[in-house]
């Protein structure tokens, strides 16, 4: 995992050039826009637990046979482990909305992320409708505009939407 300056250094030195003038002009508007994302990363980690619990709550209420006798999250065992998982992936899709990469979620996340759930019987379109409720909660969180950088947040809340569209395609 590289954040934005090692991942163009590292273009650069592998091309045997210089950095352009174009990769400045994109590291000076990360830059910019850095407390924007150090706002959105904040406010999502502090309500993380919220984030979980409504979602699990949303799930659970849309489809009640997950926690009907015999379903994957009936037993307190179960359920722990859903919210668990539910809390990973979130904190992997934090790590990508800091560094504005996707590659430690796909590395340290996703992989095989799947087919463990295929192999403990878990239904992935169940997990994927957890993301995407997780998603609509950690979008509203970050786009609050109370006591944050004001601007322009459309591309960062844009970006976060398709970290979590990765962890929901990639469990689908």
């Amino acid at each position: 995992m590289f954040d934005a300056f090692t991942k163009v250094v590292a273009q650069a030195d592998a091309r045997g050039q210089f950095i352009s003038p174009s990769e400045i002009d994109a590291l000076a508007a990360v830059v910019a826009d850095s407390n924007k994302r150090l706002d959105a990363v904040n406010r999502i980690t502090s309500k993380a637990s919220t984030i979980v619990a409504s979602a699990a709550r949303d799930l659970f209420a849309q489809q009640p046979a997950l926690i009907a006798p015999g379903g994957n999250a009936y037993t307190s065992r179960r359920m722990a482990a859903c919210l668990r998982d539910m809390e990973i992936i979130l904190r992997y899709i934090t790590y990508s909305i800091f560094t504005g990469d996707a590659s430690v979620l796909e590395d340290r996340c996703l992989n095989g992320l799947r087919e463990t759930y295929l192999a403990l019987g878990t239904p992935g379109s169940s997990v994927a409708a957890g993301v995407n409720l997780m998603k609509a909660a950690a979008i509203a969180t970050a786009n609050d505009r109370n006591g944050i950088t004001q601007g322009d947040c459309t591309a960062l809340i844009s970006e976060i939407g398709t970290y979590f569209d990765r962890a929901a395609a990639a469990v689908a």
